[in-house]
């Protein structure tokens, strides 16, 4: 189960640095249609891309896994939130619904609930 974790851990890090880093644009114009400040983008965006590093970090030191997985899960659930709110399509929904459920598989099997 550790293997499936550390790939869990690669594909929510990895395609959240992507999201943030090159696709950035698309990340302003959400956070305009959900009314929330530039500084929120920031603080959210520092906290996804910390959390991000954390995960590939956590790779090598696995003690440093389960904090990074369980506010990453958190801000993915505050993404299904503000999908919610503007009512955009279930496609727009998925990706923040399938990476919280990998965040949430990553803690578990951290915190040896999933063996």
């Amino acid at each position: 189960m550790v293997i499936l974790s550390v790939i869990a851990q690669l594909i929510v890090a990895v395609s959240v640095l992507i999201v943030w880093v090159f696709r950035f644009d698309n990340i302003v114009k959400e956070f305009k249609q959900y009314e929330l400040s530039d500084l929120t983008r920031m603080i959210v965006g520092a906290t996804k891309i910390a959390s991000a590093t954390l995960l590939i970090v956590g790779i090598w030191y696995p003690s440093l896994v389960l904090i990074p997985a369980l506010v990453m899960a958190f801000l993915m659930l505050s993404a299904q939130y503000f999908h919610f709110k503007v009512n955009n399509p279930w496609l727009k929904r998925l990706p923040s619904l399938l990476f919280m459920l990998l965040s949430l598989f990553i803690a578990a099997v951290t915190l040896n609930l999933i063996a």
